[in-house]
């Protein structure tokens, strides 16, 4: 007996600036993010992009991509998108882009990855405020002697 549904696995998740695709089918990712450094707070993204792979599923899934405050509870973003493997052998591709994303205060961002409502994966963001180089301390008066 053949199965008609098996959950997929998600073989990669990256947060990116931004994802292209090629003629040939393959995928260019710019900027692949696991630290966002700000001169400042608050800031705003003007893209984030979300590339997740799945595979060795059959049947058709809603994944959910969530990008959640520092608080652990407050949702900043939520997209979904509805796929479908027909093929155990097969992969799929989604790139969830989240447009003006504001970084109100620094901490631990989160990206959440589900598919129909199973937790696949949770990533931690730090969001760091650092000074720019030359922009640090005035320098020291010159001592009299």
């Amino acid at each position: 007996m053949k199965p008609n549904r098996i959950l997929p696995d998600l073989q990669c998740s990256l947060l990116c600036e931004d994802v292209k695709q090629e003629a040939n089918g393959n995928f260019i990712l710019i900027g692949v993010i696991g630290l966002v450094r700000v001169p400042q707070v608050p800031i705003t993204a003007y893209k984030l992009c979300v590339f997740d792979r799945w595979v060795a599923g059959i049947g058709q899934f809603t994944e959910v991509v969530r990008l959640i405050a520092p608080d652990g509870a407050t949702v900043l973003r939520q997209n979904t998108v509805k796929f479908q493997l027909a093929d155990p052998a097969q992969a799929m591709t989604t790139v969830s882009v989240m447009a003006n994303v504001e970084f109100k205060d620094p901490g631990v961002y989160t990206i959440e990855i589900l598919v129909d409502d199973v937790m696949k994966l949770r990533v931690p963001i730090p969001v760091v405020v650092v000074t720019p180089p030359g922009q640090g301390q005035a320098p020291a008066p010159a001592q009299e002697g």
